[in-house]
């Protein structure tokens, strides 16, 4: 089967929607303080500086390392996230919407606290189901994001056998490619979401070995973010996904 060199994913920067859903959970509040649809959601000004370190980061490797082709989510945040890390690097970009946030149906825009107070039965759905499973009416189970992302891989591996490729997504994805690509259960997965935070603008990448199969190399990494002297966000922080 025909392999990528090598694979990265950054999540986008720091958003306004990632900064309203931290003031809302922590306020207890049932309703996330949006202006904006998810498409639309601009980066926060943290946002913008991590976007710019990812850039220098990125300016900063070797060309045997550089990635020969960037894929970006249609969303706003990593669109710009995309724009301003690859800016003057000449690398050919393009948008798939196969790498488009996670959709939350009737639970978007809510807190946790907001889901449980809202819509009672669909908590308990949620808990009978497992996380990996449950798909909000009118939105995406994990399983539902994992069939269009194997779909882009297959597709990634056809078009870019032998390159380096960098995709622009949510945290979601990230989790959820560690899934595809290091065929991972759905109990090694829920415990990665138990353990982890997707940092804004983390990398994650992986490598073909010598058998021609893509490794893990880093995992939520933001050292290009403190090495270039921006602003991570804390790995503690809530997101907008309430479920």
């Amino acid at each position: 089967m025909a392999e990528m060199a090598s694979l990265w994913i950054v999540r986008h920067g720091e958003s306004t929607a990632n900064v309203a859903a931290t003031a809302a959970e922590t306020s207890g509040a049932e309703l996330i303080d949006l202006t904006h649809r998810d498409a639309d959601v601009p980066l926060s000004a943290t946002g913008e500086e991590q976007a710019q370190a990812t850039g220098r980061w990125l300016a900063g490797l070797p060309d045997s390392q550089r990635p020969d082709v960037a894929v970006v989510s249609p969303y706003l945040r990593a669109v710009r996230t995309a724009e301003l890390a690859l800016d003057g690097t000449g690398i050919p970009t393009s948008v798939d919407e196969r790498l488009r946030d996670r959709e939350l149906g009737i639970l978007d825009g809510l807190t946790a606290h907001g889901v449980t107070r809202r819509y009672p039965e669909e908590a308990q759905r949620r808990t009978r189901l497992g996380k990996f499973y449950y798909r909000p009416p009118g939105g995406e189970s994990w399983t539902d994001v994992a069939l269009r992302l194997r779909a882009l891989l297959g597709d990634l591996r056809r078009d870019h056998d032998g390159g380096r490729v960098l995709l622009f997504g949510h945290d979601a994805l990230v989790f959820l490619l560690r899934y595809l690509v290091e065929g991972l259960t759905e109990a090694d997965l829920m415990a990665l979401t138990r353990e982890h935070v997707i940092a804004n603008c983390s990398v994650t990448g992986w490598h073909a070995d010598d058998s021609g199969r893509l490794v893990p190399d880093v995992f939520n990494d933001v050292t290009h973010l403190h090495r270039q002297g921006a602003t991570p966000t804390r790995e503690d922080e809530v997101h907008a996904e309430p479920v």
